[in-house]
């Protein structure tokens, strides 16, 4: 046997990282006194582990209002039955921080018990769900509320998706901005102090889509007017023309508006995909360049290492072209960890600096533009489109020619 050609060993130097370790931050923070701004703490007090990405996580996000970038912030989980969107995303909207949200169906419809005076409670996990479904109590975890809650906020969203200006094809921002126009008026009416993250996008103009829109109990009593009412009731989902408008407002935003872009994904999953993929559907499928979204900073509890979409980081969604290269060198972070642990504190300690406010950006303003421009974009790119949508597929004439010969050959025989 012939013998096996060894490769020459590559010789190893540390040199280089020993000059970037004399270089590097050093780890020496200062004991707490109880009078540090809430910066002063995020930004000296975590120097290591999962904290350490926190910090980056922060710095990131200041600097993406700084820079004034356009945001979308992606959320999923049960984050409207937890709170969150009270304690920390509507109070980003109101500081112009947030753009544009991507999220879930459950999260809008969890979202608007409150408003019609039920109750989300703590309870027991362990204490056994036999006895939680005896007692008609619905469990989300540590979180539980009767099954009248559902009963009554069905027959809310039923009430408005029968209303006769929904009665068109629209896309999710449409459909969500309705919504909330509607709870807007509710709210309104009945005096709700802490107002529901629908009618709080609608008022300052963000746009909310929802990328797997029939998977939500809000489309689900659209299934269930369309069966009752048949063609009188006309509500539609155009598909392509929400994924068209995604790709069409972050052109917008860095093509007419000449800005960064940043996405803040808490948690993962669909939101996730469905914001990022705007930059590959512009430039790999509709031929627009785009250098993809340029921060990149996540909350996820996911390990980065089972291949998974929502635990997929900066680095290999570059390889997709969703964010730029710039991002994954200096303005991307993956944070370890569980969103309600972490960014309440994330949003105090940016909400704290009074400097971090900007106008509201009312993005779904712009949403008619912006379908039109890139709709120009790709008209212009007609002719060389053209070869993308053409393959050599057999037909079914052929298939048929070759497989009467084959019998005909077995007959002879």
């Amino acid at each position: 046997m012939a013998k096996e050609q060894r490769k020459p060993a590559t010789k190893v130097s540390g040199r280089g990282h020993r000059a970037a370790f004399e270089h590097a931050r050093d780890v020496r923070p200062q004991a707490i006194t109880g009078r540090e701004r809430p910066r002063d703490i995020i930004e000296g007090r975590f120097p290591a582990y999962v904290g350490r990405q926190e910090r980056i996580a922060y710095e990131i996000m200041r600097r993406c209002v700084e820079e004034d970038a356009r945001i979308f912030l992606t959320l999923s989980g049960a984050m409207t039955p937890a709170g969150l969107h009270a304690s920390c995303i509507i109070p980003l909207i109101e500081r112009g921080l947030i753009d544009a949200i991507t999220t879930t169906g459950a999260n809008l419809y969890h979202d608007a018990h409150r408003v019609i005076g039920h109750r989300i409670r703590e309870i027991d996990p362990n204490a056994g769900d036999l006895q939680y479904r005896l007692a008609r109590i619905i469990r989300i975890y540590d979180l539980g509320f009767h099954e009248e809650v559902l009963l009554d906020t069905d027959r809310l969203f039923s009430a408005i998706l029968r209303r006769p200006e929904l009665q068109r094809r629209m896309t999710t921002t449409e459909l969500h901005y309705e919504l909330g126009r509607h709870i807007a008026k509710i709210e309104d009416a009945l005096g709700v102090a802490e107002p529901s993250l629908l009618a709080t996008a609608y008022r300052y103009g963000v746009p909310i889509f929802v990328g797997a829109v029939q998977d939500g109990s809000i489309f689900l009593n659209v299934v269930k007017l369309r069966a009752m009412l048949g063609e009188a009731f006309k509500l539609e989902i155009d598909v392509c023309a929400d994924v068209f408008e995604m790709g069409a407002i972050q052109h917008h935003c860095f093509a007419v508006e000449k800005r960064k872009m940043a996405v803040w994904i808490l948690g993962g999953g669909v939101p996730k995909n469905y914001t990022l993929q705007g930059e590959p559907l512009l430039d790999q499928i509709l031929g627009v360049p785009t250098h993809g979204f340029d921060y990149d900073v996540q909350f996820c509890v996911d390990p980065v290492d089972n291949g998974a979409l929502s635990s997929c980081p900066a680095g290999e969604g570059h390889t997709w072209g969703k964010v730029s290269a710039e991002s994954v060198a200096y303005g991307s972070m993956y944070v370890h960890t569980d969103v309600t642990a972490v960014f309440p504190w994330i949003t105090y300690a940016l909400l704290s600096d009074p400097a971090l406010r900007r106008k509201p950006g009312r993005l779904y303003d712009h949403r008619k533009p912006a379908i039109a421009a890139l709709q120009v974009k790709v008209d212009k790119n007609r002719r060389k489109l053209q070869a993308t949508i053409e393959y050599p597929l057999p037909s079914r004439d052929k298939k048929l020619r070759v497989g009467g010969k084959k019998k005909a050959k077995k007959a002879a025989k």
